[in-house]
């Protein structure tokens, strides 16, 4: 029939977008041996320019009910010499239960529903990295598995809003989202027969001019040890597996223009202790604040000064032998977006870590530094 549209071929519904992160750590830093492995790599000794994030992300809705999402990033290290190596972040799909896709599941790699900082893009983040505290759940955020989640249409666009007027979102996660997960950590095999399980529920809500997010999140499950991940002589027990629960609240102001971001959660599973020599199951607990204030200048300009303070006491399972942290950390900068397409972070941090294992044992690391970076969206 005359002036009848054609339906879309699946490959007209794909997008490709991505962002690109460089950084210099070493401005006026008064101690080189403060470093962050899970946070920045380039920290410290021997660091310089680094390309923090090369990501490219291929999504698209190919039909009424399925969605799919790849994301490569092409700034990992296959080791502290050999950098900007291709690897999968994201590679999954959502498969839409009714029409509205109100109810969804999804199969694949993907970021596990704990911690709103660990939701939220890289992207669109202040910091310049996650806190320890909630990050240290699950590292690089993901996990292979099957998740259920369940939003109504209203909630599904104030998530999607969120993100796109820059007001630092995480994304659709549904009002309700639980799931099981292997528990290993992203592009890890399973190494055990038991299914980690995580639930999260949360809700946003508008009061006069401001939006409001509120949320509690649990998970629980065994992580099992490869050999590699522990240091010759270190004590373990003999299946290498340890308990790994914790639980969580979230609360977030989104800045409009003040912003309020609250994490905390507790929790226990595997942490190096020294007075044994040996990995064992210990209790964690730590969080953050974030304060922030947004700013929309002439032509589009927008700037963000923001500060964090994080505290974290606890273990890192995915780090040699569960090393053992604890972390006080106050960061003070800004965001400055000239243009939609650049944003530039100054970041300055005041910083105690004591990061502890088998090999280095009284390790507590004290300083200063100031942090840039360079982003760019496309």
């Amino acid at each position: 029939m005359a002036g009848e549209e054609k339906p879309k071929k699946w490959f007209e519904s794909v997008n490709l977008r991505g962002y690109a992160q460089a950084r210099y750590n070493r401005l006026f830093e008064t101690n080189s041996q403060l470093k962050c492995k899970q946070c920045d790599r380039s920290w410290g000794d021997n660091g310089g320019f680094f390309m923090r994030r090369i990501r490219l992300i291929f999504s698209g809705q190919i039909s009424q009910r399925v969605y799919f999402y790849i994301q490569p990033d092409f700034a990992s290290n296959a080791s502290s010499t050999s950098l900007h190596f291709g690897q999968i972040r994201d590679a999954y799909f959502d498969l839409g239960l009714d029409k509205e896709n109100t109810f969804r599941v999804r199969v694949g790699q993907s970021k596990v529903p704990f911690g709103f900082e660990n939701m939220q893009s890289s992207q669109n983040r202040l910091p310049l990295d996650r806190a320890d505290a909630l990050n240290s759940a699950v590292s690089n955020e993901r996990d292979m598995g099957a998740f259920f989640y369940w939003a109504p249409a209203a909630q599904r666009k104030l998530f999607a809003d969120l993100v796109r007027d820059g007001l630092k979102g995480s994304g659709d996660y549904g009002i309700v989202g639980f799931g099981l997960y292997n528990g290993q950590t992203a592009n890890r095999p399973e190494a055990n027969n038991n299914r980690h399980k995580v639930i999260r529920l949360t809700w946003p809500f508008q009061s006069g001019d401001q939006i409001i997010e509120t949320s509690i999140q649990a998970y629980s499950g065994k992580y099992t040890f490869s050999k590699d991940q522990l240091s010759t002589g270190v004590k373990a027990n003999p299946q290498l597996t340890y308990i790994d629960q914790r639980a969580a609240a979230s609360f977030i102001l989104y800045p409009k223009p003040l912003g309020i971001q609250a994490e905390y959660n507790i929790g226990r599973g595997p942490q190096f202790d020294k007075l044994s020599d040996s990995v064992s199951t210990m209790p964690l607990s730590g969080g953050y604040v974030t304060l922030s204030h947004f700013n929309k200048l002439s032509k589009g300009k927008i700037l963000i000064p923001f500060t964090r303070y994080h505290f974290y006491d606890g273990g890192k399972k995915h780090e040699l032998d569960a090393r053992s942290y604890s972390v006080r950390e106050l960061e003070i900068g800004f965001e400055w977006q000239p243009v939609k397409q650049f944003e530039l972070v100054l970041m300055y941090t005041i910083s105690a870590r004591r990061f502890e294992d088998y090999i280095k044992q009284e390790n507590l690391q004290k300083g200063r530094l100031l942090r840039v970076q360079a982003q760019i969206n496309f």
